[in-house]
């Protein structure tokens, strides 16, 4: 109860609870580290150029409240400028079209705009394109009157519990919804491009019962009132499959027979489809205790919701070759005298895959360290 309340009151206070997990709170102690070093932190201060001389690179213009200012570095430069994902021009040469365009939203920082790909570029770097997947993909919805990231919601937790089920527009599902996020979405992609769709987009349908238990994308379980949502549009709501299908555009024959064909196996606890709850990934995700299978639940309690959810990502990538030390590597495959990479500027270490949650973080930290294991020897 007492963690409740101070969560409340740092919500009420802050507009968001302080208390820092995961990936952030690895993010966090790094950064006490370096408070405790007293280790000099430029804000505001983006990178214009690197500084490029016969012998490599030596240093960056940064852009401060007092004037470009130039940095010397003795030994070397590390960009980790969080890869491309706001940079519409590299999106174009190296996403799928129906990810690249113009009005795409991502939760990705909207300050990683691909700064770091074009210095090193410009200091001779090489950018890789040859991995499986441009990026480590995440179902997203866009919330309206929110700008950048924070408008954006990632769905991790409503797509793989019982009363759920995803459709295109023309009412059909194209994948699993229990599946892991970057696998889901080129299942999205791929039956858009079929389907011949200019965006990859599909509509979440949940059913009363499953909103109100687990909510639907920004919109939370029951008691949280969710009428602005309704207002906004974000949530669409309407007493029958058909009313809808109705407010959402999606062909109302298609997903009333698909959520009859869906509901007759669910309530077996099979899906002959697409295999949903199949997977030990996919169980882990679902509700527990609910049998025949955690993740599966007719749709059979109106009234009916819908969030429109888009192919997304949470990073990138593709990115700059490097070798094992961090070092960026141009065209020959012979490193940059100075220059690192690591993050989402390096490419992907694991090729475009995605073992898992930390994917990026994980190798960031790992080449991080490595590269000044390298310089700190240079």
């Amino acid at each position: 109860a007492g963690k409740m309340l101070r969560h409340f009151g740092q919500v009420l206070r802050y507009g968001e609870g302080q208390q820092v997990v995961r990936g952030r709170a690895l993010v966090a102690r790094l950064a006490k580290t370096l408070f405790d070093l007293d280790t000099p932190i430029w804000l505001n201060a983006p990178v214009v150029r690197l500084h490029i001389e016969d012998r490599g690179v030596t240093g960056a213009i940064l852009r401060t409240e007092r004037g470009e200012v130039a940095v010397t570095a003795r030994r070397g430069v590390v960009l980790a400028a969080g890869g491309f994902p706001h940079d519409p021009a590299r999106r174009a040469e190296v996403f799928p079209a129906t990810v690249a365009i113009a009005q795409h939203r991502t939760p990705a920082c909207s300050g990683n705009t691909g700064d770091g790909a074009r210095m090193a570029e410009a200091a001779g770097g090489r950018f890789n394109t040859a991995v499986s997947n441009a990026a480590p993909w995440m179902p997203c919805s866009v919330i309206p009157g929110k700008a950048n990231e924070a408008g954006v919601w990632p769905h991790l937790v409503d797509r793989q519990k019982p009363g759920f089920v995803s459709v295109l527009v023309n009412g059909k599902r194209f994948g699993d919804e229990s599946a892991a996020y970057h696998d889901l979405v080129p299942a999205m992609i791929a039956a858009c491009e079929r389907e011949g769709y200019a965006e990859a987009s599909a509509w979440l349908i949940g059913d009363a019962r499953g909103v109100k238990r687990w909510g639907i994308g920004a919109v939370r379980p029951f008691p949280v009132p969710h009428g602005h949502h309704l207002r906004s549009g974000y949530l669409l709501k309407a007493p029958t499959l058909r009313a809808l299908a109705g407010k959402a555009g999606i062909d109302a024959a298609g997903l009333e027979a698909t959520v009859e064909r869906f509901n007759a196996h669910a309530r077996d606890g099979v899906d002959p489809e697409f295999n949903r709850g199949g997977r030990a990934y996919d169980l882990y995700q679902g509700e527990a205790g609910h049998e025949p299978n955690p993740c599966l639940g007719p749709l059979d309690h109106g009234p009916f919701y819908a969030v429109k959810i888009y192919a997304s990502e949470i990073g990138t990538y593709a990115g700059l070759k490097t070798d094992a030390s961090a070092r960026v590597l141009d065209a020959a495959g012979v490193p940059v005298p100075g220059l690192y990479a690591v993050g989402n500027d390096q490419a992907s270490v694991f090729a475009g895959s995605y073992p898992g949650a930390g994917a990026t973080l994980g190798p960031a930290m790992t080449f991080g360290y490595i590269a000044g294991r390298h310089l700190a020897t240079a």
